[in-house]
């Protein structure tokens, strides 16, 4: 990790900048939401992000790996990073504690296109996970209101106890200005008074104008599938089908070719692909 006026001399895109731990909350059995900042003022008043992109998030000692961006740009000072152990890094994350002090750099990918979308109504349709890179495109279009139209949220995922932001969502529901639905697939113990579904199902309780709307998804592989023929029955047209998808992203900067899909890098072309993209790169998924 190096100092702020190092940058200048070493000019290393692969140094990571100091970050520490400023809080943590849990949010599922094996997952947790981390707000960080880094240690130097200049890093922080310097960062800046599109909702959508990532980080490339380092443990001494353990290695590194890319962490979508959970907060909108329009939060500055810190940062969010919701973080599932799914490997060595991961779970080397976990337990550093508040305090603790790890490299970070980026951001990195090309997010989602903001400057286009504002205009139009926003459906956002979230599976699992996939509401941890969402999160940022929901709060940058909550704190610009004026800028879009009708917003509506779909959520599922497969109980009440696996939902990230629950407290956060939940609240959302009261609000005028967001048509909140959120689904789970299974009541596991009878308290869950929303839908009981699949993220699909919530479909019937939206009215969707497909030629002024661009949606945004993120979830399971196997969610694409079915929300995508959900989209092109109700009329939106490919390129107004947003997909989050990370896959195998490594260096984030497109030197290790890890992540390269045909002609195309993930961690540079990526990872906000319209459908128009993925049918053409079907191994992406």
């Amino acid at each position: 990790m190096i100092k702020y006026e190092q940058k200048a001399l070493l000019n290393n895109p692969y140094l990571p900048l100091s970050c520490r731990i400023v809080a943590s909350t849990v949010q599922t059995d094996d997952t947790m939401l981390f707000k960080v900042r880094f240690e130097d003022d200049r890093d922080v008043e310097a960062f800046d992000h599109k909702p959508g992109q990532f980080v490339q998030l380092s443990v001494m000692g353990t290695g590194e790996c890319p962490i979508s961006i959970a907060s909108s740009p329009t939060r500055h000072g810190t940062i969010d990073l919701c973080i599932r152990k799914a490997g060595r890094v991961t779970e080397a994350f976990h337990n550093l504690g508040q305090n603790a002090v790890f490299g970070m750099r980026g951001p990195y990918g090309n997010g989602y296109p903001v400057e286009v979308m504002e205009g139009n109504n926003l459906l956002i349709v979230a599976g699992g996970l996939g509401m941890a890179p969402l999160r940022s495109l929901l709060w940058y279009a909550l704190d610009h209101r004026h800028r879009f139209k009708d917003i509506i949220l779909m959520y599922g995922t497969k109980n009440q106890h696996d939902f990230l932001f629950k407290g956060e969502l939940l609240s959302l529901i009261n609000r005028n200005d967001i048509k909140t639905l959120l689904a789970v697939a299974e009541d596991i113990d009878g308290s869950w008074t929303g839908e009981v579904g699949l993220v699909t199902d919530l479909f019937d309780h939206a009215e969707l104008d497909a030629g002024n709307t661009f949606a945004a998804i993120c979830g399971p592989p196997v969610m694409y599938k079915y929300v995508i023929e959900k989209l092109l029955e109700k009329g939106f047209s490919k390129g107004r089908i947003l997909m989050s998808l990370e896959r195998k992203m490594k260096c984030g900067i497109g030197k290790c070719v890890h992540c390269s899909v045909g002609f195309k890098y993930t961690c540079i072309d990526g990872p906000i692909f319209t459908y128009w993209d993925a049918i053409n790169m079907r191994e992406i998924i």
